[in-house]
């Protein structure tokens, strides 16, 4: 699994990420509680946390004794999540292409200066989300996807239309209702909504501050 996440593509090579498999029972236990995702961290095989890292690129700098602001802006902070990303959903493709479920976990997110700390994240770090790989008990029912034509542009961005959105939610009802398990009264436009009322984890801002990104 980590040789696929590995195999993935880093902007100049630069590997912005480390990967933390979460072995001990206690910080797994820790980590669920934190994350409201009790089922999925404690009762599934392995559990990894994908951190935004530039310490190692840090440590390299100072050896020379050069600067390090480099890594502390924005473009930085993306150039890692990126490079993040795209290791952990290697990383998930392989476990699926054997038959095996996963699920990724953003809950971390909900204390993160605890996560850090029960982690020990130095500087430039950044907890991102989980990755849980496991075999499934079930198979759910594959959500069904915006239309192509509202996601894939040519040469120029398209903007949705109403009449797009009230096409896509006759298929998300249709789905929330006969779906295997939880069904519920609802479409798309109303989960995005009731999910994006108010702002979400206001203090990651501040952690990232803390960390030693400047988000210029």
């Amino acid at each position: 699994m980590i040789k696929a996440a590995q195999s993935g593509a880093s902007s100049n090579f630069l590997q912005a990420y480390s990967i933390i498999e979460i072995a001990d029972n206690d910080l797994r236990r820790e980590l669920a509680k934190i994350s409201g995702s009790d089922d999925y961290v404690n009762q599934t095989g392995v559990f990894y946390i994908f951190v935004a890292d530039w310490y190692r690129q840090a440590q390299i700098l100072q050896t020379e004794n050069k600067d390090v602001k480099a890594l502390q802006n924005m473009e930085a902070l993306t150039v890692a999540i990126v490079d993040t990303t795209i290791a952990a959903q290697n990383m998930a493709i392989a476990a699926e292409s054997m038959g095996l479920g996963i699920c990724y976990i953003g809950g971390i997110r909900n204390d993160i200066d605890k996560v850090a700390d029960l982690l020990d994240l130095p500087e430039l770090t950044v907890p991102l989300f989980g990755l849980t790989i496991g075999m499934p008990k079930t198979r759910n029912e594959v959500k069904p996807r915006l239309p192509r034509a509202n996601i894939l542009s040519v040469n120029a961005y398209n903007r949705v239309t109403v009449s797009d959105l009230q096409a896509y939610n006759e298929q998300t009802s249709d789905y929330y209702a006969n779906r295997s398990h939880h069904q519920k009264s609802t479409d798309w436009t109303q989960e995005m909504s009731n999910f994006l009322t108010k702002p979400r984890r206001e203090d990651v801002a501040k952690f990232l501050k803390k960390q030693g990104f400047t988000l210029n």
